[in-house]
């Protein structure tokens, strides 16, 4: 009989580590819209720059053959239950929540991978590795947080924090479309690695 649990174990591990590996969806969330602009410096709205990585990625996935769902297109605001009930609508999917970052302390810069779960580390290591490849910035590291849509989300699911607007330099660099392109082709990237690689 423990012979026979533990072979049980290991059949629900390895079917979890599938379900996780054969996604059909990658679902995007630009972060914050309309009223909700997100961090800000001068003319430099977070919302603004989440959409244009977001679409940038929509992009760089389907050149690579992936089906994707973007949660807004447009300047509009969605709440954060919203984004979650949205998201949850796709069987079979990842959930990608991508924003820049902002503190007061202006020396502050690099980037950062969020998750909230087991199921998503793996998807945040590929992916926080990937954009570093292709970016030359601090690395903050792959991180748990409890931010709500991560932490509501049926399904592996991160959040990438791409650079802070309140950095001089990343400021600069983000407000360039090779730097949001860049951002755009390293999280397709990690999405690829996590598929392949469970």
């Amino acid at each position: 009989m423990k012979f026979f649990s533990i072979m049980l174990t290991c059949i629900f591990a390895v079917c979890s580590q599938a379900e996780a590996k054969y996604f059909s969806t990658v679902v995007i969330d630009p972060g914050h819209g309309g009223h909700d602009k997100g961090c800000q410096w001068g003319r430099v709205y977070e919302k603004h720059l989440t959409l244009d990585t977001s679409l940038r990625l929509e992009e760089s996935l389907k050149k690579k053959g992936y089906r994707t769902a973007v949660l807004r297109r447009s300047d509009c605001f969605i709440s954060l239950p919203q984004r979650v009930s949205m998201a949850s609508k796709y069987r079979s999917a990842i959930f990608i929540s991508i924003h820049y970052n902002f503190t007061w302390r202006q020396e502050a810069c690099g980037i950062e991978t969020y998750y909230a779960n087991s199921q998503s580390s793996s998807l945040a290591s590929y992916v926080h590795n990937s954009i570093l490849k292709r970016i030359k910035c601090t690395n903050r590291g792959v991180k748990t947080a409890r931010f709500y849509v991560i932490r509501n989300a049926t399904m592996p699911a991160i959040l990438v924090e791409c650079g802070f607007v309140s950095n001089t330099a990343e400021r600069d660099r983000m407000r360039k479309a090779w730097y949001r392109q860049s951002l755009a082709d390293g999280i397709a990237e990690g999405v690829g690695y996590f598929r392949s690689r469970g």
